[in-house]
């Protein structure tokens, strides 16, 4: 069972950054010193999740590829995805952040808003049926202990 979505979520991510810099109209002037510490704190949040959610799919050897989460091998439950069921969107989603924050522009979270609505949509719900069908009541007991997101 694939799910239907055949964009990756990297690209997604690619296509609301655009989108939040097109809202801005650019790069802006200046940066304040504030800014660029939420711009960091939230790249190095992003970095983390997306990072450790890649490596405990590594170490459990199982796919990493989101658009064929049919090859999974191992549910894994453990380290990051203890704290979120997906991680990696996370991580993606704290990227967008910083980026928005870097813009400066308060309409520029509406790419963030869109990338969460789309991801949580199109490849977070399909891929939980398709969890439930390899992994049955394990998935449904790890999906009552942890939040989808955070």
């Amino acid at each position: 069972m694939n799910i239907k979505n055949k964009i990756p979520p990297p690209a997604v991510a690619l296509f609301f950054g655009v989108v939040m810099w097109l809202i801005s109209a650019g790069i802006p002037d200046s940066v304040s010193t504030t800014r660029i510490f939420g711009v960091a704190v939230c790249l190095l949040v992003g970095a983390f999740f997306s990072l450790a959610g890649i490596a405990s799919f590594r170490k459990a050897k199982t796919t990493v590829n989101p658009l064929k989460p049919n090859l999974a091998t191992t549910l894994v439950v453990s380290g990051i995805f203890s704290v979120s069921r997906n991680p990696m969107y996370v991580g993606i989603t704290f990227i967008l952040l910083a980026w928005s924050i870097y813009l400066g522009v308060v309409w520029a979270l509406l790419g963030v808003i869109g990338f969460v609505i789309f991801i949580n949509q199109f490849q977070v719900i399909p891929e939980e049926k398709v969890m439930l069908a390899l992994f049955g009541e394990e998935y449904v007991s790890y999906s009552k202990r942890v939040r989808r997101w955070l």
